[in-house]
């Protein structure tokens, strides 16, 4: 059985969510702050947590630094707040996806499930890695694209950045992340740099760059590759 821990101080948006995920088959606990979520999170392991970030006691990100300690489990942030720069703390922090409230529970179980097969995939291992969408496949050992019977010439920077996003599928990086990996940490505000270089991947890659299918925006806060 999957379970996932709850940290939510609202108990009317707790008991929907007991009621949901227990409904699927998921076991779950609820801690209504962060000291109990953390007690909570190493006696139970749960498998995935949904963490609102307005805690009585301490903010989420602490929550959130406080499992990355010793955790890579999977962390589902359900937050009112808006501004963006909230939600890239609380994903710099170590969070895996921000789900803004009020949401549908038909979104937040996808976005569960996504998160939780993301962690029971076997990671991609560079030497053997072969990424196939259906429009095109990429060769991690070789470094190389082949779209449509044909190999796609990618600049080194532009490879780096497909790679990152492509061995993390699903999940969001942060615009940060993605800069102190490629540039270094001295260019982390330049953000125009990676719209750049996304759009160019987006014009090789993807039939309709303007509606991508695979190498999505999150506005304000990063990509993800959806394969």
């Amino acid at each position: 059985m999957t379970r996932v821990l709850v940290v939510e101080d609202d108990p009317q948006l707790v008991r929907a969510l007991v009621i949901n995920l227990q409904a699927r088959g998921y076991g779950v606990d609820a801690a209504p702050d962060g000291a109990t979520a953390l007690r909570l999170a190493a006696a139970r392991q749960p498998d995935a947590v949904l963490l609102d970030l307005g805690l009585p006691d301490m903010d989420g990100v602490d929550v959130i630094k406080g499992l990355r300690g010793w955790t890579r489990v999977p962390v589902l942030v359900l937050s009112a707040r808006q501004a963006s720069d909230e939600k890239v703390a609380a994903l710099d922090a170590g969070a895996d996806d921000y789900i803004t409230k009020p949401f549908s529970m038909d979104e937040l179980l996808a976005r569960l499930r996504a998160a939780v097969r993301r962690t029971e995939d076997t990671p991609l291992v560079p030497e053997t890695a072969l990424v196939r969408t259906g429009e095109f496949s990429i060769d991690l050992r070789a470094k190389k694209v082949v779209r449509g019977g044909r190999d796609v010439r990618l600049t080194p920077t532009e490879w780096h950045l497909l790679e990152i996003l492509v061995t993390n599928p699903g999940r969001l990086i942060t615009q940060k992340h993605l800069l102190q990996e490629v540039w270094g940490v001295s260019q982390s505000n330049k953000t125009n740099y990676l719209r750049v270089y996304m759009a160019q991947l987006r014009r090789k890659l993807e039939t309709d760059p303007s509606h991508p299918r695979y190498l999505i925006t999150e506005p304000g806060m990063g990509y993800r590759f959806e394969g």
